[in-house]
This record gives structure tokens, C-alpha cells and sequence, in this order.
């Protein structure tokens, strides 16, 4: 008898643990005391109309719902992302000076990733039943389950895709002088070419030469590199069982360096300000590939050199793919983390987020900030349409996230969406690929304009850095470095 009880025992405990990976066959239901209710501590990065949106949804859920349930959320930005980052990571690893860990954090997979290494994070997955959970876009819960059991560690709360926005004032002036049309900027290749036709263009509208003006900046180069590989056939990282295997193509790289660092060091492309927004601001660029979060921040005035400003018309499109690649667009966004503590704190972590991401009012906290809700039925055009035409809503959106906001809902549904799996070292990784071929080029640049200030035309200026002997050097050191910081 003994041993029957014990192999029962074991049966139930295994059974139990499946459990702990795997969505819940009912709803998990814990009491909670509205008495003495539950306080959730929530670190964000949210600023501008998003933290004003949060804030407003915070307040609105400690009245409502939480109130009624017993929970009572408290909202705390930390600045921008990366100053998150550092805070959680200081707080998990006990840094002195560093507070302590919240209940529930904004990340994404890399920053994770780490943080669940130290066991501090909630599998969600039994507060969830497959139905709730099949309510989701599966590739936002996918993103959540970065471990060998599957749980979920990340739940999506809004996400985003990369839009190209255009200073259509401008290009039209440039287009009616030069016959170029809107189609050239659909592949990689046509928007290198059209600026080199932007700068040759500029450039020959002042006596001075060699004074071109750039056409094109990006935002977010690690998008750039990873994207672009996937778009040329190759995953630079191929992640099984949370083992990586880096595959870095030389051919597909030097693709992406004759279609980003060449232009780039000619005076075709450009990167002046923090982020390209402001360099559109500044007329320095007409054109940009960044974030639909980013949206909102594309200017409506240009303000030139002279202190002469003049309106402008936007214009959002898709991505440029490259020729004979497939389309993929970048999925990114954090998710939120719960951090593991006792049932009624994961529990009223969970009641928030489900509440949060209720079909109508993540698209009104979404499309606010440029961001895509997170439930398949919410990601239509049609349903974005009657959102927006709820009394008061449209007018707190700015007239260039509206613009790109169907471009980016087209996005979701007429590209693949990509994003790797998180992986040990991941954001040491992720920053040699938003850095190496940005620096260089930003070097190389300041080198080729010295020579031209010598009297060397454009061609001579920039000859020595575009022989395969350099490509190969910079690709070593690329490699090497990617390599280490992996390790």
C-alpha cells in the first residue's frame, strides 16, 4: 500500500509540474481582500502621451477593478529604457545603493532573459487559460518563452513595427525636378539610388560643390543588421534550447555595408541629431526609417540653418525591402515581467495585465503612442477606424502617428514580423550590432569630408574605403567582436 501511495505521489507531483509550463485548464481564481488589498509595484520606461496614457489607465483601474478586487497598482518611471534596464538589473543583483525589485517591470527578452537566470521571475502561463491566452497575436506570447519548459515570462502589453516616413513637401520639389517617383523607395537598393540622385540634386543647386544634402537616416542599426539578414535568408542568430549559433554571412553582410555604410560615407545618408526625427527637423534628411512609436515625433515644421522654418507634409510608407529578399518587418516593444513572489502578488499582477489589455482600451493606449495592441481581433484596420472614431480620442493623436498608424497596421498583416529569441549575452550582442558599422562609417565620413575640403571630388574621397580589403578588415573585427561579446 505504501508503495502504491508513493507511486501516486510521484504521478500527481510530475503532473503538477507539466502544469507549471502550460496554460491553465480554468481560470486560476484567488481571493483577494479589498480590505487590505494587494499593492503592485509596476517600473516602466513610458514618457510623453504614453506615460500620460499609463497614468491615466493606472488611475482608472485603482478606482474601478482594482478597488473591487482588492489592488491597489503603483506606476514608477525610470527614465528611458536603458536607464530601466540598469535599475532592474542593479536591484536583482542586490548592487548597493539600488532599490529593490518591483513587482512587475517593463523589458524585453534580453533584459529578461538574465533577470529570470537569477530565478526571479513568474511563469504566467497557469494564470492564463488557452482561450484567454489564444485571444493574443501568438508570435507577441511566443516572444514570452525564451526557456526550455516554455513558460511565459513576457507578457505583451503594445508593440511595434518600423515605418519609412517622408518629408513629402520636400520630395515633391525633388521629384518633379528629377522625374523620380514614390516606387523607387520600395527596395533598399532604390532608396540608396535615389539618394545619391537626392545629393547630386542638392548639390548642384549651390555654387559651391560637394555640399549635397543627405536623403536618408535609420534609427535602431541592430534592426538594420538583424532584419536585413532575414530579409537576404540568414538569422545572424539561430537559437535552439537557449543555445545560439552565430551565423554571420559575409556575402549578406557586404550587402548590408554597400547599402548603409557606402551611401552613408558619401553624404547620401545621415545621422546628425540623437535620433533621425531630429535631423528631419533640421532638413538634414527627407527621409527615415524608425519606429512607429517614433511616429509622433516627425516633425510638421522644418527649421534650416538660417532660422527659416516652413511647414510640411509627412508621409508614412513601408519599409524598403531588399531586391529578391522577402519581407520581414522588426517586432519589438517590451513586454512586461512579474517578478516570482507569493500567489496573491502574481495573481493581482495577472488581473492587471489582463484588465490593461482588454480589446478597446490597449488600441486607445496603443495608437496613442504609436504602438499596436496585442490582441488578433484589435490588429485590423477596420477595428483602428472605429476606435478612432470614438468621440475624443483622435484629437490626442498627432497628425503624423495618425498617418503612419494604417501603414503600420498594413505592416502586421502584409509582412513576416521577426524578432530573435533572447538568448545569454543577448543586449552585449545586440549593441555591437547597433554600433560597428555606425561608427565606422560615422568615421570614415569625417574622413571623406576632410578630403574633399583638400580639393579630392567625392569618388576620390571615399575610394580607399570601399575596396574589399577594407570590407574584409572592419568584417573580421566585426566578427571577433560579436564573437566576444557572445561569449
Amino acid at each position: 500500500m505504501k508503495k502504491v501511495c508513493t507511486g501516486v505521489l510521484a504521478v500527481l507531483t510530475a503532473f503538477s509540474m507539466c502544469l507549471a509550463g502550460c496554460e491553465a485548464d480554468k481560470e486560476v481564481d484567488i481571493k483577494l481582500d479589498p480590505e487590505d488589498p494587494t499593492a503592485i509595484e509596476i517600473w516602466h520606461y513610458y514618457n510623453g502621451q504614453q506615460l500620460n496614457s499609463f497614468n491615466e489607465m493606472v488611475t482608472e483601474f485603482n478606482e474601478t477593478v482594482g478597488m473591487e478586487q482588492g489592488i491597489i497598482v503603483e506606476a514608477f518611471s525610470q527614465g528611458n529604457v536603458n536607464e530601466l534596464i540598469t535599475k532592474v538589473a542593479d536591484a536583482a543583483n542586490q548592487k548597493v545603493g539600488s532599490g529593490e525589485v518591483p513587482d512587475m517591470f517593463a523589458c524585453y527578452a534580453d533584459t529578461a532573459y538574465e533577470i529570470d537566470k537569477l530565478g526571479l521571475l513568474a511563469d504566467l502561463s497557469p494564470y492564463f487559460t488557452k482561450e484567454e491566452l489564444d485571444e493574443y497575436v501568438p508570435s507577441y506570447i511566443e516572444e514570452g518563452r525564451f526557456d526550455e519548459s516554455g513558460s511565459l515570462k513576457i507578457f505583451p502589453t503594445a508593440k511595434s513595427v518600423e515605418v519609412m516616413m517622408l518629408n513629402k513637401t520636400d520630395w515633391d520639389r525633388f521629384a518633379t525636378a528629377e522625374g523620380v517617383d514614390l516606387s523607387q523607395l520600395e527596395t533598399v537598393e532604390g532608396v540608396v539610388r535615389t539618394a545619391k540622385q537626392y545629393y547630386e540634386w542638392t548639390d548642384s543647386l549651390t555654387p559651391e560643390s560637394n555640399d549635397g544634402k543627405a536623403f536618408f537616416g535609420r534609427d535602431a542599426m541592430a534592426n538594420y543588421m538583424i532584419i536585413g539578414c532575414k530579409q537576404l535568408g540568414t538569422e545572424i542568430f539561430d537559437i535552439k534550447d537557449e543555445s545560439v549559433q552565430l551565423n554571420v554571412n559575409k556575402n549578406v553582410i557586404r550587402k548590408l555595408w554597400n547599402n548603409y555604410y557606402i551611401p552613408y560615407i558619401c553624404g547620401y545618408f545621415g545621422a546628425y541629431g540623437n535620433f533621425r526625427s531630429d535631423d528631419a527637423k533640421t532638413g538634414d534628411i527627407i527621409a527615415l526609417v524608425g519606429s512607429t512609436s517614433g511616429a509622433a515625433y516627425f516633425p510638421e515644421m522644418v527649421t534650416v540653418n538660417d532660422g527659416e522654418s516652413y511647414p510640411i507634409e509627412a508621409l508614412s510608407l513601408p519599409i524598403p525591402v531588399f531586391e529578391g529578399g522577402e519581407k520581414y518587418n522588426v517586432q519589438q516593444g517590451a513586454g512586461m515581467a512579474v517578478v516570482k513572489s507569493d500567489e496573491k502578488k502574481e495573481y493581482a499582477a495577472v488581473q492587471f495585465l489582463k484588465w490593461f489589455t482588454e480589446k478597446e482600451r490597449n488600441v486607445e493606449f496603443s495608437i496613442s503612442s504609436g504602438y499596436l495592441p496585442v490582441k488578433r481581433g484589435a490588429n485590423t484596420e477596420e477595428y483602428l477606424q472605429q476606435i478612432l472614431a470614438i468621440d475624443g480620442i483622435k484629437k490626442n493623436i498627432s497628425a503624423n502617428l495618425l498617418e503612419s498608424l494604417p501603414v503600420a497596421f498594413q505592416s502586421v498583416r502584409d509582412f513576416k514580423l521577426y524578432t530573435n529569441k533572447a538568448f545569454k549575452n543577448g543586449n552585449d550582442a545586440r549593441n555591437i550590432l547597433e554600433h560597428s558599422m555606425q561608427d565606422q562609417a560615422d568615421a570614415d565620413r569625417e574622413k571623406v569630408i576632410e578630403s574633399l575640403k583638400d580639393g579630392l571630388s567625392l569618388e576620390e574621397a571615399a575610394s580607399s574605403f570601399t575596396t574589399d580589403q577594407y570590407f574584409d578588415s572592419w568584417y573580421n573585427q566585426f566578427v571577433d567582436r560579436l564573437t566576444s561579446a557572445m561569449q
